[in-house]
Formats: C-alpha cells, sequence, structure tokens
C-alpha cells in the first residue's frame, strides 16, 4: 500500500459528513443522557464545523471561480460550478433547519412543526435536484435522503408536537420502508457477490469489488436497522436503556462509512477552488510526500513468507538443474550417411 493509492478515490467531502455526524451523535446522546450538561450550542459544535466547511469551501470556489474565467473551461467546470451552488442552497436551508432544532432544545419556544418546514421543503426541492442529478451524473446521496424521508419529517413533527397519539413504531412506518427496500437490496448485493465468487471467468478484481460493496452494506444497513428497533422501544417504554447504548450501531454505520469515503471516487472539484483530485491537491500543496507516496509497504510475514518460499525452492532448482546437466545430449535431426 502507497499513499497515492490511499488518497486516489478519497473524498474529503464525505470524510468531514460522516466525521461530523459520528462525533455529533456522540455527544447528543451524552446529552441526553445527561451524562454532560453542556449546552445544546456546544453539542451541535460539529454540524457547526460541517456546515462553516460547506460556506468556505463554497465562497473559496466562487472566488476562483470569478478570478479566473479561464478555468471555466477546464472539462465539466459548469457542471461542478452549478452542483456546487445546488449543494450550497441546500446546505444553507439544512443550517436553518439544524438552529431552529437547536433553539427548540434550548428553550422550547417553537412548535416543531415550524421547526421541521426548512426540512420539508429541502424534500420538495431535493426531489428536483435528484432528476437534475440523475441527466448530468452526479452524487446526489443528501438529496435523495431527503427526498424519501420527506413523509417521515412530517410524522415526526405531528407527533413531537402532540397532533396525534400514534405509537412510535406507526410514526417510524416511512422510515421502516425505506429500512426495507434497502435490506433488499442488501441481500440481493450478498447474493450476486456469492454467485461471482463461485464463477470461474470473472477476474478476481471484480470479484474483490463486490464482496466489500456487500460488506460495506452490511455493516451500514444492519446496525441502522437495530438501531432503529432499539430508539422506537425507548420512546414506547419497552426498555430501559440510555441513549448511548441506542446509538452504538450507529457508530458501526458511521465508521463503514468513514472507510467508504477513501474509495469513494467523484466528488466535486469546485470546493475551495481545488480543480483537481484531491490526491493530487494534496501533493501539490506538500511536495515532500511526493517521496512517500511511490513507497510501497508490506507486512513483515508476507516478506518472511517469500523469503521461506524462495529457500525452500532453491534446493529443488539446484537439484533439478544438476538432473539436467547429467541428462544425455540427443541430437535433433539425424542425418544417415550414405553407403
Amino acid at each position: 500500500m502507497n499513499l497515492q493509492t490511499l488518497f486516489q478515490d478519497f473524498n474529503p467531502s464525505k470524510f468531514i459528513v460522516h466525521s461530523s455526524l459520528l462525533v455529533f451523535t456522540a455527544l447528543f446522546a451524552l446529552r441526553l443522557d445527561d451524562s454532560i450538561d453542556w449546552s445544546y450550542w456546544t453539542v451541535f459544535s460539529p454540524i457547526w464545523f460541517w456546515k462553516f466547511m460547506v460556506i468556505c469551501g463554497a465562497t473559496v470556489g466562487s472566488y476562483v471561480w470569478w478570478r479566473y474565467p479561464h478555468f471555466r473551461l477546464e472539462g465539466e467546470a459548469y457542471v461542478h460550478y452549478k452542483a456546487m451552488l445546488i449543494s450550497l442552497a441546500l446546505h444553507l436551508i439544512l443550517l436553518m433547519f439544524e438552529l431552529l432544532v437547536c433553539d427548540k432544545l434550548q428553550t422550547g419556544r417553537h412548535l416543531w412543526i415550524l421547526v421541521f418546514i426548512p426540512l420539508i421543503f429541502i424534500s420538495i426541492v431535493s426531489i428536483a435536484v435528484c432528476i437534475w442529478a440523475v441527466k448530468h451524473d452526479r452524487s446526489f446521496e443528501l438529496e435523495l435522503f431527503c427526498a424519501v424521508n420527506m413523509l417521515q419529517f412530517i410524522f415526526l413533527s405531528l407527533r413531537l408536537d402532540g397532533f396525534t397519539s400514534w405509537s412510535w413504531e406507526v410514526v417510524f412506518v416511512p422510515l421502516w420502508i425505506v429500512l426495507c427496500l434497502s435490506l433488499v437490496g442488501v441481500l440481493y448485493t450478498i447474493i450476486f457477490a456469492g454467485i461471482l465468487l463461485r464463477t470461474p471467468q470473472v477476474n478476481a478484481e471484480q470479484r474483490r469489488s463486490w464482496f466489500n460493496s456487500a460488506l460495506a452494506y452490511t455493516f451500514l444497513v444492519v446496525p441502522i436497522l437495530v438501531f432503529q428497533v432499539l430508539l422506537t422501544n425507548k420512546l414506547d417504554g419497552d426498555i430501559n436503556m440510555t441513549y448511548t447504548g441506542i446509538v452504538t450501531p450507529l457508530f458501526v454505520s458511521f465508521t463503514t462509512l468513514i472507510l467508504m469515503s477513501f474509495s469513494a471516487k467523484g466528488g466535486n472539484k469546485w470546493w475551495f477552488g481545488i480543480r483537481k483530485d484531491f490526491s493530487q491537491f494534496l501533493l501539490s500543496i506538500f511536495p515532500f510526500l511526493q517521496e512517500y507516496a511511490n513507497i510501497a509497504y508490506s507486512s513483515g510475514r508476507t516478506s518472511e513468507n517469500s523469503d521461506r518460499e524462495s529457500n525452500e525452492n532453491s534446493p529443488k532448482e539446484k537439484g533439478h538443474k544438476k538432473s539436467e546437466l547429467n541428462k544425455p545430449v540427443v541430437p535433433v535431426i539425424s542425418i544417415d550417411m550414405p553407403d
């Protein structure tokens, strides 16, 4: 493994988002359990960091876009820049929702239905954004999540305000449907990966790719389902469990997403005006890393095994060479002499 191979498919945007959500989930669970006495504005600090990076990245990218017009001719620069602006707009609306949530938890002076209005608006807009992203071959994970959970956001706001007295199992029905569909996709991936492993015509790289995908999706979806079951039982009063224990399965999912960000190709190249892959940008900013990027590392056990195999094979090769030397030489073509 070398540095260039590690970072050539690295997606820094997803890494920041998933890392921030991981830290926020831990802090929020500790706050709900009264293990820490921080204000919610402090608990939401990972979310503020995420939004700060988005705003700074879009600001610097826009400055580079208008300051250097000739950069706009590079490949799909217009598509990347439009995607960055759309993402910035959605994140600003999402920031409004997060500010309202934090203020509601801290002061309790708003109705939850008012708090969820920005999120419901994002869900409606995300449908059009998903269509645009499909046409231009762009990623749309956040937009898809908001679009498919629009009904869930409405149910949550109504239940939190007390307009409905449904049990939480009923409130989470839209999410149960999404999770069931996700499980079907995971089962399909596992079955297909198993078929490829037993198919000799498929090369090893494709087998490894599908196996890693099946493993990653399993560790992503199953912990979320476990968390959802625990949370529903906790809110309905069926189990007596701390929120820290309930969100523990989410740590597995977030860790999986963080690891997947190292192999998530793509990403918008106009954040912070980078205009290139993150690995190339990293090596251009820190030239001394180019020396280490060309160094490959292997485990000592592998090298010992290779040395042992070479030592074991060397006597055999020597004996084989000696036996070949002792063989009689026979002419390939025999010429008969005339009488």
